[in-house]
């Protein structure tokens, strides 16, 4: 397996492109499912977890062509309506084929998820939503067996509570029923958007757009014909890259960004003493050299999000003072402390509730990536540690970073990629 060897950084400086949004990218290629052409996608970003769900289209009997940032997918060749475990089991969002391949041919099996242990996921709100569009629903033997014998139906649906796969599979789901589809307490995240305005383009009407009512006006079974689109930045890689700035206290500009979708992690940062330059596609980050303490509470978009707690955690053991962290969205994800603390980091846990003393002295030794985010949070804490730090198990940051190396190395940052 491959790990990063990072030492102490001197100083960052440069440009930082950022890629396109894995979070955007997933239910996007899954979406290709209800085309009737082929769908050509730009601005994807070359990480495990795109490759893995191509792969799953291409077992389902369709034709993806995958280069550089670009994909072109024809699903009109699918055969096979099974999404196996083999596949499923190494990352969650496969369960994203579930809504298109039900509405589109009626039936499907999908396996039940697995991914990053960062909590309990459950499914069971994508279920109830397409119980109630008309789908029956069996659970056998770790798979979700559906049908629709009757084809799905438009209707009202309340989620629970949000979720954003959740969301985006009754959307596509919802794309080709009968009728009108109303979903109330809707994920309003970018990468949502963008799913419901490729659809919109393609003639799918919705209504409602970027709140938390949609309406999806559904095309009765027929095939859409989806045009050529690009993938949105990804907000969280940049606001990772931010926070690689605010700790080594180095301006850096990144590129191909979209502010607007940073919101709450500019926020913060500023709280914590950065002031930025924005421009249209460039935010250039001026760091504090006194890096203040910080109150967070991870919540649903346009809130604080959870993908960025474990960054600003380790953003905040540098900090002058004691930051209080509040994760409210997923109970286990606090596993990247133990590992920080090994390097020094003065951290307390009180249920979902993590106390941080920053203004420690962080030493370099041998850490373990537990998920995607924490990977990035130990990378981080690496950069400002004293003498070597080795990041192992860096399968979880490839799942989500494009080229996270290359691109700090080019920025200053002393990071390797070694096999172990």
């Amino acid at each position: 397996m491959d790990y990063l060897r990072i030492k102490k950084v001197e100083s960052l400086s440069g440009n930082i492109k950022i890629s396109g949004a894995k979070n955007a990218s997933l239910p996007l290629i899954a979406m290709t499912i209800l085309a009737k052409n082929s769908v050509h996608i730009k601005n994807l970003p070359k990480v495990a977890d795109i490759k893995t769900l191509l792969k799953l289209l291409s077992n389902l009997g369709a034709n993806c062509d995958f280069h550089d940032d670009k994909v072109v997918v024809d699903t009109s060749t699918l055969t096979q309506t099974k999404a196996t475990y083999d596949i499923v089991k190494t990352m969650r969002a496969s369960i994203l084929v579930l809504g298109p391949i039900l509405t589109r041919f009626g039936h499907c099996e999908v396996s039940l998820p697995g991914g990053c242990a960062i909590g309990q996921r459950p499914v069971d709100l994508h279920l109830k939503a397409l119980e109630q569009m008309g789908a029956i629903i069996d659970i056998k033997s770790g798979y979700i067996e559906a049908t629709a014998p009757n084809g799905l139906k438009g209707c009202d649906i309340i989620f629970d509570k949000i979720t954003v796969t959740g969301t985006a599979n009754i959307i596509m789901a919802a794309a080709l029923a009968q009728g009108k589809t109303t979903l109330t307490n809707a994920a309003r995240e970018p990468e949502v958007v963008q799913l419901c305005e490729v659809l919109n383009n393609s003639g799918v009407e919705i209504e409602g757009i970027g709140t938390a009512i949609l309406t999806i006006h559904g095309s009765n079974s027929k095939l859409l014909n989806i045009k050529e689109f690009s993938v949105i930045p990804d907000r969280i890689e940049a606001g990772t890259y931010l926070c690689a700035g605010a700790i080594s206290r180095d301006e850096l500009t990144l590129t191909s960004v979209n502010a607007k979708h940073l919101g709450a992690v500019l926020s913060k940062l500023e709280e914590m003493g950065s002031s930025f330059t924005i421009t249209k596609d460039t935010i250039t980050i001026h760091p504090s050299k006194i890096i203040k303490p910080v109150k967070i509470v991870t919540q649903e978009y346009p809130a604080f999000p959870t993908d960025m707690q474990a960054q600003f955690l380790a953003l905040a053991t540098q900090a002058d003072g004691t930051s209080i962290i509040e994760e409210r969205l997923f109970e286990n994800r606090f596993m990247h402390v133990s590992e920080l603390q090994r390097m020094g980091a003065d951290i307390s846990l009180n249920g979902h509730v993590a106390t941080i003393n920053g203004g420690t002295k962080l030493s370099g030794t041998d850490v373990m990536a537990t998920d995607l985010r924490a990977s990035s949070a130990l990378v981080l804490a690496a950069l400002v540690a004293d003498g070597v730090t080795n990041v192992h198990r860096i399968y979880h940051l490839d799942r989500g970073y494009d080229a996270l190396e290359k691109k700090l190395e080019a920025v200053g940052a002393n990071v390797k990629r070694l096999k172990e």
